[in-house]
């Protein structure tokens, strides 16, 4: 007499249930997939603030680079002038920020508009004020301001350690 091991499927009708429940098997269970979404979820609402911060970070640094282009030049019109607000023609034209490449909206004009709010003969302020996007992005820092002598200021709530 030889005996059949205790695992071994029976043949005839019930040799059909082995290969339905390899069948069974063969997906994700929709609990699973909700764990998955969720720690997807997760994930990007960690990310997500991250990023658009980053983003906001950067657009401030490129304006602060364009600030430091427009104070350049600001310089270079007063080195020709010896004045910041008009030239020494014999009919004098007011000075105006000329349309630097740093502030054309594929670069840092569609976050920020350049203004010189103080323009006189020896004094000048450079503003760099946010807008759109950029504004509710970055209420920390705000507008930034450049002048003559180099001194940065700030807006917002944020000290200049944290804006500049």
């Amino acid at each position: 007499m030889t005996m059949k091991p205790r695992n071994s499927v029976p043949t005839g009708k019930m040799a059909i249930a082995p290969s339905l429940s390899k069948a069974h098997q063969a997906g994700f269970t929709l609990l699973e997939l909700m764990v998955v979404v969720g720690i997807v979820a997760i994930l990007a609402a960690i990310a997500l603030p991250a990023y658009t911060g980053s983003v906001a970070k950067t657009n401030r640094k490129a304006a602060e680079g364009c600030l430091a282009e427009y104070a350049n030049y600001m310089e270079r019109y007063y080195t020709t002038n010896m004045r910041y607000d008009q030239d020494t023609s014999a009919t004098p034209v007011a000075n105006t920020l000329p349309a630097l490449d740093c502030a054309s909206t594929q670069q840092t004009g569609s976050s920020y508009t350049y203004t010189v709010p103080t323009l006189t003969a020896s004094t000048y302020t450079v503003q760099a004020a946010p807008q759109g996007v950029q504004a509710t992005r970055d209420k920390t820092c705000a507008t930034l301001t450049l002048n003559q002598v180099g001194t940065r200021t700030v807006s917002g709530s944020g000290t200049l350690a944290q804006c500049w």
